[in-house]
């Protein structure tokens, strides 16, 4: 990390040429040597966002069908969505 701080203090002194390649280059750096680290970071990053997906399908579903039970009454489009509702049902009492 010494090389990052006085390539920081280059910068802050107004030599910015190649100042800020040489940092982004020095953490690629530090990010290369803790490869175990970054691994399991984004392994992790990856369940979560696999479950917040799920999950967040799962309520944006359920929302949409709770709101198309409104329309259920409805005398044009009311009997498609009961059809629609009946399915749903028979879908979930064979499972």
């Amino acid at each position: 990390m010494s090389r990052l701080k006085q390539v920081a203090k280059e910068f802050e002194d107004g030599q910015t040429k190649g100042a800020f390649e040489a940092v982004v280059e020095e953490l690629f750096h530090d990010f290369y040597r803790a490869r175990r680290r970054v691994y399991m970071f984004n392994f992790i990053r990856g369940i979560f966002f696999g479950a917040g997906s799920a999950l967040g399908g799962t309520l944006i579903v359920a929302l949409v069908l709770w709101i198309l039970s409104f329309f259920i009454n409805f005398p044009v489009i009311g009997q498609y969505f009961q059809q629609f509702e009946r399915s749903v049902q028979q879908n979930t009492q064979q499972r």
